[in-house]
Order: structure tokens, then C-alpha cells, then sequence
């Protein structure tokens, strides 16, 4: 964890930097023309907005999210490209947790114009974007993932 726990505060204080700005400017407008866009939104559910209006549940699951990848970080050796995926997903859920617990709803505010999406935030893309990896990392690069000793 300590090679790449940076990763992780960086995907946390730049998720709580947007959706500052977000709350302070609530307004909508385009970043890239046609492609990307800001809009404010208040999701109360998780992606697509599944298990809306049920914020503690949603907590409670983000809390056992960290759980995991902290077990995962302890358990196994994990390369960089692993470990920097389990950190993103780390960084993700705790600013998404912090939302949930503290105000009820995630602030969003990433939009594709391109296409009819869902509305998302720093924290969702990094979530994502781990989730990618360590598929990748386990499908790809057993190799990466060796036991850790005791």
C-alpha cells in the first residue's frame, strides 16, 4: 500500500474539489463542445441510480467495498498496475462514502453530450476505471497476484 496510497488521496481530493465547484456553480454547461459537459446533479442511488434514496445502505455498502480491497492489498503482492487499480477503486469509495454518510447523495457532474448517459463524478470514473484493471490484472496477469507472506 505504500507505493501507490497516494493514488488514492489524489482520486479523494480532487473528487471533493469537483463537487465543491459543482455545489458552488449548479449550473450546466459545456466543457468540450458536443462531447463533454457539467452539469450539477444529486444522486441518491448508486450508478444508474440503482438503490436510490436508500444513502446508509449504499454507506454500508461503500464501507465493505474498502473492507475488500483492504484485504486484497493485505493478503496479496500485487504489482504496480493491480495495486493502482485497488487504490482507485479505494479512493473512489471513500469519496463517494463520504457524500452518503455526510449529506445523503453524491454530488455528480460529468456529462457524455455525445449520448444519452448517466450523470458521474471523479469518484465514479475512478471506481470504474480500477474495476478495469484489476479484471484486466486478474484475467491477464496471474502473475500479479501472489500470496503474500506471513
Amino acid at each position: 500500500m505504500k507505493k501507490t496510497a497516494w493514488v488514492a488521496v489524489l482520486v479523494f481530493v480532487l473528487d471533493r474539489l469537483t463537487k465543491i465547484l459543482a455545489e458552488r456553480s449548479q449550473g450546466a454547461f459545456p466543457l468540450i463542445p458536443g462531447v463533454l459537459g457539467w452539469r450539477y446533479a444529486q444522486n441518491t442511488g448508486m450508478a444508474f441510480s440503482l438503490l436510490s434514496g436508500r444513502p446508509w445502505l449504499l454507506g454500508i455498502l461503500s464501507v465493505v467495498v474498502l473492507a475488500a480491497a483492504a484485504l486484497v492489498l493485505r493478503s496479496y503482492r500485487l504489482d504496480g498496475l493491480t495495486r493502482t487499480g485497488c487504490m482507485l477503486i479505494f479512493g473512489g469509495a471513500v469519496g463517494n462514502m463520504v457524500d452518503r454518510f455526510f449529506t445523503g447523495y453524491v454530488v455528480d457532474m460529468i456529462e457524455f453530450l455525445f449520448v444519452d448517459f448517466a450523470v458521474f463524478n471523479v469518484a465514479d470514473t475512478a471506481l470504474t476505471v480500477g474495476c478495469v484493471l484489476l479484471g484486466f490484472s486478474l484475467l491477464t496477469r496471474p502473475e500479479a497476484w501472489k500470496k503474500a507472506e506471513r
